[in-house]
């Protein structure tokens, strides 16, 4: 855990980008080959280890790492059986002679600050070289970037900053590991610095970086996030804003949250997220594109999966059936049988609700659309699925949807 009670004076010197935090190595010397750098600070090493998985690591980087508690090699995520680092000599030398050659004394540009040091890594006109040499800098390092989430003034920038970092193809996958790692190791400070982000951000644009941050975090920790309702209710929030690129980032975390179990997306229900998805997928395309509706109905049939969600969905069964069955065709394979996924949930489990298979029946398109998926590429258990809906047409349908010809099921129907 880290220290909650770290000094104010830390706390301000971040704050104000201190120039100790900005120390960087940005000679024009030849750059270092790549197996010089640690995995994890991505700097050149000065004590180079060996795991027993026989990857080398700074001894500083890597014994932080085992010190935090964690039994696996960073790079390649195999348990240890054993800590032991054994120093590479050869690998040692052959830095040195590199060092010795570089008598270049020339610098490029230093950033003064956290917030310029940001915009000069998401540059993309700035040489890869000089970008590798700013990550360097003390203040990127995975603890100091952590403690950028204990104070208001500082995050922001923080949460800026390791949405960035990854985000950037330039950061090696181990140190992304031990970046979450140290944000999951205090994870009360990092969530209540995550939701004060969404709840007060000035831009859309920091709570998208928060909410990147946050499905990083989820795809490492899921059950841990799960248990944070507060989280669930910002998520709802964001997939209500009018920016896309918000409603993606919010999907995208909701998504990654429903495989937590009842309890989570009971929780979903409770904070409103029906209503939510069905305004999603009724805007128009041009804002919500088909990859964004596909997580939608992913997260809609999870919470149509359980007794609550079920009602919530049939209060408004004729407006959320509509939603649905409007995209349904509008996008992938798997969107697709996610929306036969919901309405066979609402119309068919436990007998359906009366609300939604009325509501079913009179949607524009419904039975044909039904049809488009069992002559696609459906599962057997969307088939079947799709089956049943059938049934349900043609028990509720008024007489005139109820047309010979849909007693083919070879019938070519053109997609609506």
């Amino acid at each position: 855990m880290r220290n909650r009670n770290r000094s104010d004076n830390n706390r301000s010197e971040q704050a104000r980008g201190s120039p100790h935090l900005l120390r960087i190595d940005v000679s024009k010397a030849a750059p270092p080959p790549s197996f010089f750098r640690c995995p994890i600070s991505l700097e050149v090493m000065l004590s180079p280890v060996s795991l027993c998985t026989g990857v080398t690591y700074d001894r500083s980087s890597i014994q932080r790492w085992l010190d935090s508690g964690n039994t696996t090699c960073p790079a390649t995520m195999q348990s240890l059986s054993s800590t032991e680092l054994v120093p590479n000599l050869t690998l040692r030398r052959l830095i040195h002679l590199w060092s010795s050659s570089c008598t270049s004394t020339s610098h490029q540009y230093i950033p003064s600050s956290l917030s310029e040091l940001a915009r000069m890594l998401s540059d993309p006109t700035a040489d890869e070289d000089y970008k590798l040499r700013l990550l360097s800098s003390d203040a990127l390092r995975p603890s100091a970037l952590a403690s950028l989430f204990l104070a208001p003034e500082t995050l922001d920038i923080g949460v800026s900053l390791v949405s960035l970092l990854l985000s950037l193809d330039l950061v090696d996958a181990v140190r992304k590991r031990v970046l979450v790692a140290a944000l999951l190791s205090d994870l009360d400070a990092t969530v209540a610095g995550l939701v004060a982000v969404f709840k007060g951000a000035e831009y859309s644009s920091s709570r998208v970086a928060a909410a990147r941050v946050l499905e990083m975090l989820i795809a490492e920790e899921r059950t841990a996030m799960a248990g944070k309702p507060v989280l669930v209710m910002e998520l709802v929030r964001l997939i209500g804003e009018a920016d896309g690129e918000a409603v993606d980032a919010g999907l995208r975390c909701l998504t990654g949250l429903i495989g937590a179990g009842r309890r989570v997306r009971a929780e979903m229900v409770r904070m409103g997220v029906i209503p939510a998805l069905r305004n999603v997928m009724e805007r128009e395309e041009v804002e919500i594109p088909a990859a964004m509706v596909e997580n939608a109905m992913r997260v809609m049939v999870a919470a149509v999966g359980i007794g609550e969600g079920r009602a919530a969905f049939c209060t408004e069964a004729e407006r959320n059936v509509a939603a649905v069955v409007g995209r349904m065709i509008k996008v992938g394979n798997e969107g697709r049988e996610a929306a036969v996924g919901v309405l066979w949930r609402v119309c068919c489990c436990g007998g359906g609700d009366r609300r939604a298979r009325k509501a079913a029946a009179v949607a524009k398109g419904g039975l044909g659309k039904i049809l488009v998926v069992m002559q696609g590429d459906c599962s057997p258990l969307v088939r079947r699925m799709a089956v049943d809906l059938l049934r349900v047409f043609r028990a509720t349908s008024k007489s005139s949807m109820t047309a010979a010809g849909y007693d083919s099921m070879t019938i070519h129907i053109t997609p609506y």
